[in-house]
């Protein structure tokens, strides 16, 4: 049974604080899915609790399932001013991640649809189904200025669902027809079945994909990303992207302390094999709900690990657990995190990675002729 809660109480506390159960779910509700607890969004008055009400019902519990809602926002493209990153300009086809990593900074935006940043996230799942038609129209304004595009830069553009939506092919399609740049960023082995779009804009130096390489230990990935590809699907996503002419990255991110730091020249000398010759890092980040709910997994799955790992991150945080401060929140700052960076830096040097870096051009951007437009005579 559950019974509601009174989120008030739990303002400004953290799971360590008030006990894992408050929030905890059943083994059975969590098969194949990476969160251990689904904690109310912040914003919510009341959450709910599970107890055992003498009827002998929690075994009855199902797992959770994924759900998706059709959402059509009025916008699609989305522009951010952020020093640290290297886009103004990004499109994600769907709200939630099916994937389930347990360290995913996007984990809470769920908060703002009233659901839940843990097990909400990865089971109940948002696509935006009118996205390429607005993609059109933004591209066809005649005020639009083109800048590359990032697709995905929040929760993955191929994640499972996408096999059914193909709302990330229909994107494609569109910027392809339009001749406008577009950067991925991916863990899923499912962008190989666009490689026929992919290969086309490559060509026309329109595309760049990156592929997220966070463990080569297939053990690891599988307890911290449940639904995502394996690590040697990711570096044969690699491989095939590469010989097809598509220009790869390989992304080592997140970096915890701890777990995989010591993985960095692993990762990096496996991808270079595979193709790629671009590579970034990014420091594990925690933000708002993120702390609980990958704290969790951590005590949970590596216990004797746990406190370590949490150490580590407190100390490339200054002391703190998260911080999202600009210029540092994705290298984090001191000894530890200094010496991640050096090992990065030097491990890619090494390798030939980042001798040219890929700019994508907008120098071809076109707007073809709409339904029902007047053709222009000059």
């Amino acid at each position: 049974m559950t019974t509601l809660i009174d989120r008030r109480q739990t303002s400004g506390l953290d799971l360590s604080a008030l006990g894992a159960a408050r929030y905890a779910t059943l083994p059975q509700q969590q098969r194949g899915r990476g969160a251990l607890v689904n904690m109310p969004g912040r914003y919510e008055r009341h959450g709910t609790q599970i107890f055992d009400d003498g009827w002998q019902t929690l075994e009855e519990l199902p797992p959770f399932k994924t759900t998706v809602y059709a959402e059509t926002p009025k916008k699609i493209i989305t522009t951010n001013d952020s020093p640290d990153i290297s886009f103004r300009q990004s499109i994600n086809p769907y709200r939630g991640c099916e994937h389930g990593c347990t360290y995913c900074y996007a984990r809470p935006t769920h908060a703002y649809m009233g659901l839940s940043p843990g097990l909400d996230f990865e089971s109940k799942l948002f696509a935006k189904t009118n996205a390429a038609s607005l993609l059109r129209a933004e591209l066809a304004n005649p005020n639009y200025q083109p800048l590359t595009i990032a697709l995905g830069a929040n929760t993955d553009p191929y994640q499972p669902i996408e096999r059914e939506y193909r709302i990330t092919r229909q994107i494609l399609e569109v910027l392809s027809e339009f001749n406008h740049p577009v950067g991925i960023v991916t863990k899923s082995a499912l962008v190989l079945r666009d490689l026929d779009i992919l290969e086309d804009m490559a060509k026309r130096n329109l595309v760049k994909v990156a592929v997220s390489v966070t463990t080569l230990d297939p053990k690891l990935a599988r307890a911290m990303e449940p639904r995502a590809a394996t690590p040697p699907r990711r570096l044969g996503t690699i491989e095939a992207l590469s010989k097809a002419g598509v220009p790869t990255v390989v992304m080592s991110a997140p970096i915890i302390p701890g777990l995989n730091d010591s993985e960095i020249e692993g990762i990096l000398k496996a991808a270079y094999a595979a193709g790629a010759r671009e590579a970034g890092y990014v420091v594990l980040r925690l933000p708002l709900e993120v702390k609980d709910i990958f704290r969790a997994w951590l005590e949970e799955a590596l216990p004797d690990r746990a406190a370590k790992v949490m150490s580590l991150v407190r100390q490339i945080r200054q002391g703190k657990e998260n911080d999202s401060t600009f210029g540092r929140r994705f290298t984090g700052t001191g000894p530890y995190a200094w010496t991640i960076g050096r090992r990065f830096e030097m491990a890619a040097q090494r390798l030939g990675y980042n001798k040219n870096r890929r700019q994508l051009s907008t120098d071809a951007f076109r707007r073809p002729p709409q339904p029902g437009e007047q053709l222009k005579l000059f």
